[in-house]
């Protein structure tokens, strides 16, 4: 089971063993990979001689990665494999990754991938289910990234400045420019000490918000378009399908943190958006603005997250999608404006 919160800054000494202990490792993050998850993997694979970063590997299926967040795999140098690297592991680390469905695998993703080899899990999503070997679990820290700081300070690696630069990308990436809610004094501390070790603080900050190409500024500008406020102006949503996602040039690894558009309206509680990256496929992200969370509402639908950032996937048109998480939204909103709720995370 997940390690408890109350240790959460507290690497358990059997996670790092079992990470010295593996030869040929793969390090495995969530599908569509954002800053966070890939600055964790990537950090795992050059912190570790002897481990991923020369007898392993990070495993990113074919056009997993958006042109954005290209950068940081190129600065990593790491070897990168796909699901047919997965047979040569002795263990997984796998980070960021709340499930095992949501793993970044593949079509290996449906099978036990695994096949009896050892899996140690760390993540920062409340909604972990505990599907490793050993797990940390601490949803009380900012990222994944800070964890794995963590976790590279506790077992005495080194920490160059391509490592720190990856692992700060993260922090800031997760923490919405150190401005999201329960922002910790500890989070701070992980990006000053990341700092002090050479990241490249303006060349992050420019690469993941000032460097838009013609066709993902295009989306930007369709999102902000599509974005419609309900519930009293309570509640901000946007929409993409596929054929307007296609249309713009984007595909669905160019889905990233958009939900940004709608959650920058003022006075909303809740902000969706929902994007049809794959026909039939709508990813829906939540999050939540004063006090208000949205887990329950995304556990409801079948997916999971953080208390006010969320995500679920519903194999569905868009028309149908919007038919039924807007009456949902409405009610979640509601019931918390009321002192109730939807859903209790114990039973996601």
């Amino acid at each position: 089971m997940p390690a408890a919160d109350a240790d959460a800054a507290n690497v358990p000494p059997d996670l790092i063993a079992a990470i010295e202990s593996m030869r040929r490792p793969v390090v495995v993050g969530h599908v569509v990979p954002d800053a966070d998850c890939l600055g964790a993997m990537l950090a795992i694979a050059r912190a570790w001689p002897g481990g991923p970063s020369a007898g392993g590997a990070v495993c990113l299926p074919a056009n997993s990665v958006s042109r954005r967040l290209r950068f940081l795999v190129d600065w990593a140098a790491a070897p990168v494999v796909g699901p047919d690297g997965l047979s040569e592991a002795d263990g997984f680390i796998v980070v960021d990754a709340a499930s095992l469905r949501r793993c970044n695998v593949g079509t290996q993703a449906e099978a036990d991938w695994r096949a009896g080899r050892p899996v140690v899990v760390i993540d920062h999503h409340a909604t972990n289910t505990g599907f490793g070997d050993i797990n940390w679990v601490a949803s009380s820290l900012s990222s994944s990234a800070e964890m794995v700081y963590r976790a590279i300070r506790a077992a005495g690696r080194p920490l160059d400045a391509v490592t720190a630069s990856l692992l700060y990308a993260g922090v800031h990436a997760d923490t919405r420019g150190f401005t999201a809610a329960g922002m910790s004094a500890g989070a701070m501390e992980a990006a000053a000490q990341l700092i002090e070790c050479g990241a490249r603080v303006g060349e992050i900050g420019e690469r993941l918000y000032r460097s838009h190409q013609e066709n993902e500024f295009r989306l930007v500008q369709l999102i902000h378009a599509n974005t419609k406020l309900i519930a009293g102006g309570r509640i901000a949503y946007s929409t993409a399908d596929f054929d307007e996602i296609a249309a713009c040039g984007c595909s669905p690894v160019d889905i990233d943190e958009q939900v940004d558009i709608p959650r920058s309206m003022g006075g909303i509680a809740l902000a969706m958006m929902l994007t049809e990256g794959t026909r039939r496929r709508v990813r829906i992200n939540l999050r939540g603005e004063a006090g208000t969370s949205v887990l329950p509402l995304a556990l409801e639908l079948g997916g999971g997250g953080h208390q006010q950032a969320a995500g679920v996937v519903l194999e569905c048109p868009m028309a149908e999608a919007l038919d039924r998480v807007l009456p949902l939204a409405e009610k979640h909103l509601k019931l918390q404006q009321a002192g109730g709720d939807v859903a209790s995370p114990a039973t996601g």
